[in-house]
Order: C-alpha cells, then sequence, then structure tokens
C-alpha cells in the first residue's frame, strides 16, 4: 500500500515543487538574506516606522535579496560547478535555470513595486540599492573596485529605511558612512571563504588581489570603523552600551581570527569571519534601536 502511494502523481508533483521550493531557499543565501531583513526591519522600528510600513520595509529589502541571491547564484553556477559546490543547487543540477530565472526576475519586479508604495526619494534609494548588488555580480565582481557595489547598497540601506518616513527626512551622514564601511568590510568577510576556489576560476576583486591576511586586516578595520562611527557619530557624549559594543565588536573579531586558524588547520572552508560579520552586524543595530539618538 505504502508503495502504491509512494508512486501517485500526486505525490510526485508534490515532491518536485517541494524539491524546487528547498532549492530556491539554498540559492538565495539565506544567511545573509534573513540578516539583511532583520537588520532592516529594526532599523525601520528604531526610526519610528509602524508596524505597516516596517513590514512594508522588510518586504522591500528581503525581495532585493532574493533578486540578488538568486542571480548571484545564476551566474556563478559555471565557476561552482567547476569546483564541486554540491551546496549549490543550480550548480548541482538540482535546480533549473529557467525556474531561478524567473524567481529571480519577479523579486526585481516585487522590489520596484514595494518600493514605491513609500516616496520616490526612498524608492530611488532602495532601486539604487538592488542595481548596485546586481552590477556586483556582473561585472564588477572580479574587478578592483569590487568592494564599491558593497559600499553603496550598504549605504543605501538606512537611506531608503530614514527616507521613507513620513516627510522624506534627510538621512544622517554618520548613519549613511557607518553603513558604507559595515558594507564594504562585509564584502571582505564574504569572499575569504572561497578565494581559493575564485582563484581556480578566474574570479580576480580586491580581496583577491589583496589575498587572505590583506582581505581579513581590510574587514576587520572597516567593521570596527562602522561600529565606531555608529557609536561616536551622533550628537553628544557616546553612551554605555556603545562603548561595550565597540570593545565586544574587538572581543568578536579576535575570537573570529582565532577560530579561523583552526579551520585553516583542519582545511574547512573559512565561514567564521563572514559569520562574524553578521554578528557584528546585529550588535550594531541593536545599538541605533536603543540609543534614541538616530534622527
Amino acid at each position: 500500500m505504502a508503495s502504491s502511494v509512494a508512486r501517485l502523481p500526486g505525490n510526485d508533483q508534490t515532491s518536485v515543487m517541494s524539491s524546487t521550493v528547498l532549492g530556491l531557499v539554498r540559492a538565495s543565501h539565506p544567511e545573509p538574506t534573513a540578516a539583511v531583513t532583520t537588520v532592516a526591519g529594526l532599523l525601520a522600528a528604531g526610526v519610528g516606522h509602524p508596524p505597516g510600513a516596517i513590514l512594508g520595509v522588510a518586504l522591500t529589502v528581503a525581495a532585493s535579496q532574493l533578486a540578488v541571491g538568486w542571480t548571484n547564484d545564476l551566474l556563478d553556477a559555471g565557476r561552482d560547478a567547476a569546483v564541486g559546490r554540491t551546496d549549490k543547487p543550480v550548480a548541482a543540477g538540482a535546480l533549473d535555470r529557467g525556474t531561478v530565472t524567473v524567481a529571480a526576475s519577479v523579486a526585481v519586479g516585487a522590489t520596484v513595486a514595494l518600493a514605491l508604495t513609500t516616496n520616490p526619494l526612498a524608492a530611488l534609494c532602495a532601486i539604487v540599492a538592488l542595481v548596485s548588488a546586481l552590477l556586483y555580480n556582473w561585472p564588477m565582481k572580479s574587478t578592483p573596485a569590487s568592494v564599491l557595489p558593497y559600499a553603496v547598497s550598504f549605504a543605501a540601506l538606512p537611506a531608503f529605511v530614514v527616507l521613507a518616513l513620513p516627510g522624506a527626512p534627510a538621512p544622517p551622514v554618520w548613519l549613511v558612512s557607518a553603513a558604507a564601511l559595515l558594507g564594504a568590510g562585509a564584502h571582505f568577510a564574504n569572499v575569504l571563504p572561497d578565494l581559493t576556489d575564485d582563484a581556480r576560476t578566474g574570479v580576480r576583486g580586491l580581496p583577491h588581489r589583496l589575498g587572505p591576511t590583506g582581505s581579513r586586516a581590510a574587514a576587520v578595520g572597516l567593521l570596527i570603523a562602522a561600529t565606531g562611527t555608529l557609536v561616536l557619530g551622533p550628537p553628544g557624549p557616546p553612551s554605555g552600551v556603545g562603548l561595550a559594543a565597540i570593545a565586544a565588536a574587538v572581543v568578536i573579531f579576535f575570537l573570529a581570527w582565532y577560530a579561523g586558524r583552526a579551520a585553516n588547520r583542519a582545511v574547512a572552508r573559512p565561514v567564521v569571519a563572514f559569520r562574524a560579520v553578521m554578528l557584528v552586524a546585529l550588535i550594531d543595530v541593536a545599538l541605533l534601536v536603543t540609543s534614541g539618538r538616530l534622527i
């Protein structure tokens, strides 16, 4: 009986659909997608958006992240297959390219449509963030200017959130600067796990030209600078929470460096630095939400 049920066409269709959905989730770069969407939602709450507007901001950013993640896996499928990346469903043949192309196109359209429900200036920032990230996927990923799309897209995120408020208030310079520093640091940390594979497939962005040691130093310096800007940038003296955040960032990166050495000895992919970036980013957002001095 169980064997007969397993062969029912409906079960086959359900299985295919489930496999496709799972593949799309895996191809969307779920960790950074969830992290950046959470950051956007918390930041929207921190600047005073009502619940409905917080949801709108989060959905806009989520759609943008999905578009970028799917496009990245689609464009990198050949390189990922060449280095045996079985964790990439498109490269592994577990997800059809046409399906990913349609999903990415829908996500791009959804990003624009959702952004336009705010106001023209805010929508422009959201669209700039998306276009900049897509330009990283191609062609800037393999150029010495590979860090620029990260800096621009991250800077545009808080600008979008603040400008989406009633009256479209100007986002503080220190906030946009801190986000740009955070994005630049994230770029160096994000590439670290893939430096060896990228070298085999001809990717030559700025981190590849600096090498592992230079990229780690750049990531740490930029991210500590981002945290410092968030603490020291707003008017008035820095809070105790802010100073503790700077200390925490330093400790996190020291521990990440130590854990990264252990991973290198075990010949594991060095993902520790990337996860440290996500943790410091969430600390920075928590600092913004609790500081009460954002705008």
